[in-house]
């Protein structure tokens, strides 16, 4: 199962988060903790370069935040990030630095590694986006079974009890996600592959792919 530890998936040097990710060793046992991590790390931080707005909501003074935006905490948003018109940011959300949170995109139980970009009507729950991740207009992670019951992962012939009622995806450095693309609960895209738009994505899908349909996935000629 190493293709889908953090370390294979992750430049922990791209986010601030990562005293917390190097604690485990796969991206889903992260999840129970980012809140508690961000309610610690945010009385690290410099009143120099953020302000506290209070109910734990920390916000770099070279972020710009759209009036319209709700934000709930705990929550960073880090330096030179834009968090536009209408975002819905619920707690438990960490964005790192010169990233875009868009209009009506709704975040909640995240962590966003620098220079990300979920910039029009997405929905991001319970995942972590990896170092230039994006997310095209209107893709989602679906973070719940219909059925309510656990998360399981599926990597090739082999299923992971991740003892987690509520999972969305776990994007890895460099992901292109296609424009109206639904990542099931669970979902995990190795570093550098591209999501085709309108795609409906679930288990694992390895690094540098161009994923098209279930069961169709191609090799990208220019690997990384």
């Amino acid at each position: 199962m190493e293709e889908i530890k953090i370390k294979n998936l992750y430049s922990l040097e791209n986010t601030a988060t990562a005293p917390l990710l190097s604690k485990f060793e796969y991206p889903y046992e992260v999840l129970p903790h980012i809140k508690d991590f961000i309610l610690e790390y945010g009385k690290t931080l410099s009143k120099d370069k953020y302000d506290f707005i209070g109910d734990d909501i920390y916000i770099a003074k070279s972020a710009t935040v759209a009036p319209t935006a709700s934000i709930t905490g705990p929550c960073i948003i880090g330096e030179n990030t834009q968090v536009r018109h209408c975002a819905f940011i619920r707690g438990s959300v960490f964005v790192g630095d010169n990233c875009v949170v868009g209009n009506s995109t709704e975040v909640k139980n995240v962590i966003i590694f620098n220079n990300v970009q979920v910039p029009h009507y997405n929905y991001v729950g319970d995942s972590i986006l990896g170092y230039r991740s994006h997310m095209g207009a209107g893709s989602i992670t679906s973070n719940v079974k219909s059925d309510r019951t656990l998360v399981k992962i599926r990597v090739g012939d082999k299923v992971i009890e991740t003892g987690v009622k509520k999972v969305g995806a776990f994007l890895g450095d460099f992901v292109e996600v296609g424009c109206g693309s639904v990542m099931n609960p669970g979902t995990i895209i190795g570093k550098h592959t591209s999501i085709y738009p309108l795609s409906m994505v679930r288990g694992y899908i390895p690094e540098n792919s161009i994923y098209k349909n279930q069961g169709e996935v191609a090799k990208k000629l220019n690997e990384r």
